[in-house]
């Protein structure tokens, strides 16, 4: 997969998201129970984990698959490289 890949596939789950975000917006607004916000929160977290995990998984099926199918070392290396630290970036 290419710099600027189409992620059609998950513009359906973020424009939900959204819309759940917009939710816990008007529940604050609306002066809500503090744990359904939680719990509206918890679930928005949640829908976008699905969504870095959908992204992830068609990165390593396609641009990291691509590196260590190919000859080059160097190549392969930054590919590790850029995994290792996106793992440590998302673990924040």
């Amino acid at each position: 997969m290419k710099k600027g890949m189409d992620h059609q596939d998950k513009l359906v789950s973020l424009r939900r998201i959204e819309g759940q975000v917009r939710g816990i917006q008007k529940m604050i607004e609306d002066r809500r129970y503090c744990v359904d916000i939680l719990y509206a929160v918890g679930a928005a977290i949640g829908a976008l984990r699905n969504v870095e995990s959908k992204i992830l998984k068609d990165h390593l099926k396609a641009c990291v698959k691509t590196a260590f199918t190919g000859k080059s070392m160097a190549e392969k290396e930054r590919k590790i490289q850029e995994i290792a630290g996106l793992l440590e970036s998302l673990r924040k």
